[in-house]
């Protein structure tokens, strides 16, 4: 297939609101593509390539950019091996090498292509398919059930592999995709709650656990092989020698476990979450020992246990790692979760995780089955642009101007971001000077005040509540904004979305 017929496509996409449409429009183009092409355009249609990050940044995507070609002629299977060479190119001369593929690929692209290969490769292709509506499409283009779509795509991590399976196998096959050790699947996700009585009123009897201020682990054991993936399913096995010591030591021989690692000071304590953060860079050095905390399991020598209530998957935890459980308490009495989230915070961790113990581990999704309560909002934004700061901060980027998801294109773009607020408190001198540095790296364009950068940094931010504002799209505006810390464990497809923070307000 021409990659022309892709961008055409998208370009429907992006110009239609309704979501019928958009899923009609790309199971058309699902069921044109040659069995081949579909993990690959696929890949391209959630700027989310099979080959993953090729490390290409800004300022070289814009070095490659030259004269476009005047008619279509690449294919998608053109560009997904482009970035096969992009990907393999490493070593001496590998920069070079780099480059003129990059090159050789946007001259032969036109103007609309060149464009379309760029939102790509940085991450910023809103067009409308995101992932929710592509899997959808998938299932209409291969009149499959959508939740049978939906829970292969989970539980393989890779929606192009199961498009592929979906368009290409039988109803059968596309069924029998399960666990499989040593292959991260989606984690589940949690909604948010103002109390752990106003959450318990939700989830009935549950499980009220300390909800650490770490970084969070999916572990996969087969006999002595461990290894360790993070919440965006990257392998960081090497980087966390003492978590693989200890899932070694569990009387398990195949095992998928869920959890949090974190560092630890010389009281117990949690350290700050930084320091935990840090032993997960390309760069890391272990000058901090992380542990192991786990508040699930999957799957236990040979047994699936995605399926089996809460309450289940905890007994088998307690049986195979009881050092190294989340502590918490099953209760279905309000005062009982108060306490558990009074010790959780008089610890110094975040607040507790109510979670229902009849339900099932929905990878991948977020419900009202597991519930997070924070005494202080906390919301996960994504920075679109900053502002050179005054006085003291004179020659550093300090305000940052911040967004919200808006996923169904309410408030603009589907999958575009909805400015929400600024704020440049709560950043210390270590994150100035750091974002000065990196957001020039990531800069899109400038004004004399103010660097717009490609919106891949997600920022956890503090606030009181919002408000009304006629200011911002959305309609609303951050009321005492303040920086807690980056989220580089998370994707900015996990930032929170405009919809959770309009349902702030009050009627």
């Amino acid at each position: 297939m021409l990659l022309d017929e892709l961008v055409t496509t998208t370009d429907a996409v992006a110009s239609t609101r309704s979501r019928l449409a958009k899923v009609d429009l790309l199971a058309g183009l699902l069921r044109r593509l040659e069995p081949a092409e579909i993990p690959a355009a696929v890949g391209l249609l959630i700027a989310r390539p099979r080959q993953g990050r090729v490390g290409i940044g800004w300022r070289g995507m814009t070095a490659a950019m030259g004269e476009p070609a005047d008619e279509p002629g690449l294919t998608v299977a053109d560009v997904d091996a482009a970035l096969d060479r992009l990907l393999a190119a490493a070593g001496a001369g590998s920069a070079a090498e780099r480059a003129a593929t990059l090159r050789e690929l946007t001259a032969a692209a036109t103007k609309r292509e060149q464009s379309f290969i760029a939102g790509v490769l940085l991450g910023e292709l809103r067009t409308g398919a995101l992932e929710g509506v592509l899997t959808d499409a998938i299932a209409r283009a291969a009149d499959r059930p959508v939740d049978s779509v939906r829970r292969a795509a989970m539980l393989s991590g890779d929606l192009g592999a199961t498009a592929l399976l979906a368009l290409t196998g039988t109803a059968a096959e596309l069924e029998e995709v399960g666990l499989v050790v040593g292959r991260p699947v989606q984690p589940m996700l949690a909604a948010t709650a103002a109390s752990a009585s106003a959450a318990l009123e939700v989830t009935g009897e549950a499980s009220v656990e300390y909800k650490l201020d770490g970084a969070r682990i999916q572990v996969h054991r087969t006999g002595g092989e461990v290894r360790i993936f993070t919440r965006t399913l990257a392998d960081v096995t090497h980087r966390l020698p003492e978590v693989v010591d200890v899932v070694r030591g569990l009387p398990v021989s195949d095992v998928i476990l869920d959890g949090e690692t974190l560092a630890l000071d010389e009281d117990g304590g949690p350290r700050p979450f930084q320091e935990t953060m840090s032993r997960f860079g390309a760069d890391a050095v272990r000058t901090t020992l992380l542990h192991p905390w786990f508040f699930d399991v999957l799957h236990i020598d040979g047994r699936d246990l995605l399926e089996e209530p809460l309450s289940e998957r905890i007994g088998v935890l307690e049986r195979i790692a009881p050092g190294h459980r989340i502590p918490g308490e099953v209760t279905a009495d309000p005062a009982i979760a108060e306490r558990v989230a009074r010790e959780a915070l008089a610890a110094g961790h975040e607040g507790v995780m109510v979670k229902a113990v009849g339900s099932a581990y929905a990878a991948g999704r977020r419900g009202s089955n597991w519930i997070k309560v924070k005494p202080v909002l906390t919301y996960d934004l994504v920075v679109l642009a900053c502002e050179w700061g005054s006085g003291r901060r004179k020659g550093l980027l300090s305000n940052l101007h911040l967004g919200a998801l808006d996923p169904s294109g309410e408030f603009g773009e589907p999958g575009g971001y909805v400015m929400v607020g600024k704020t440049f408190k709560g950043l210390t001198d270590e994150l100035l000077r750091w974002q000065t540095e990196r957001f020039q790296e990531i800069e899109v364009r400038r004004t004399s005040n103010t660097v717009w950068v490609e919106p891949v940094s997600v920022v956890e931010i503090a606030i009181d509540g919002v408000q009304r504002s006629t200011r911002y799209p959305g309609g609303i505006a951050l009321r005492f904004a303040r920086v807690k810390r980056y989220r580089d464990d998370k994707t900015v497809a996990e930032a929170d979305t405009i919809q959770t923070l309009r349902g702030l307000l009050r009627s």
